[in-house]
């Protein structure tokens, strides 16, 4: 991912590379696409042309689980993005499929206090523009 971009009353934006871009648009489908080896069959992210465990060329997006538990957090109480006002959780998701793998994103859908690590998540998609942001939400209510 490039840098951000933010229209007006929104949230901020990524500018998808080429690698990156399945990522951001798997969403359109219900997919959370994240880089995979087909030699060692490891996950990864960010994406990239290369495994960077065994070196393969031979990688690419696939479909994950979309089931993952909050690694980390931090309730945001500043007001940095008009259209986004605080308090909102800043979530560091480690995936279910790989748990080394984690994306930061938003948990939203339950109470900033309620979050804590280790919460069971699943993702689900916001559309803006031509880009699907995963957010994620807990499973069948706070535990």
């Amino acid at each position: 991912m490039t840098a951000a971009y933010t229209r007006p009353g929104t949230r901020l934006l990524p500018d998808p590379t080429p690698e990156s871009e399945p990522f951001w648009t798997g969403g359109a489908n219900g997919d959370l696409l994240v880089h995979r080896c087909r030699s060692c069959t490891r996950w990864f992210h960010p994406p990239a042309p290369v495994c960077f465990r065994c070196r393969s060329l031979d990688v690419g997006p696939e479909p994950a689980s979309g089931r993952g538990r909050v690694a980390a957090f931090t309730i945001n109480r500043q007001p940095w993005i008009p259209a986004y006002p605080p308090p909102y959780v800043v979530a560091m998701i480690e995936l279910a499929d790989e748990p080394d793998v984690r994306l930061v994103s938003n948990v939203v859908d339950v109470a900033p206090e309620d979050v804590h690590v280790g919460l069971t998540v699943d993702v689900f998609f916001e559309q803006w523009d031509d880009v699907w942001i995963p957010l994620f939400r807990p499973v069948g209510g706070v535990r």
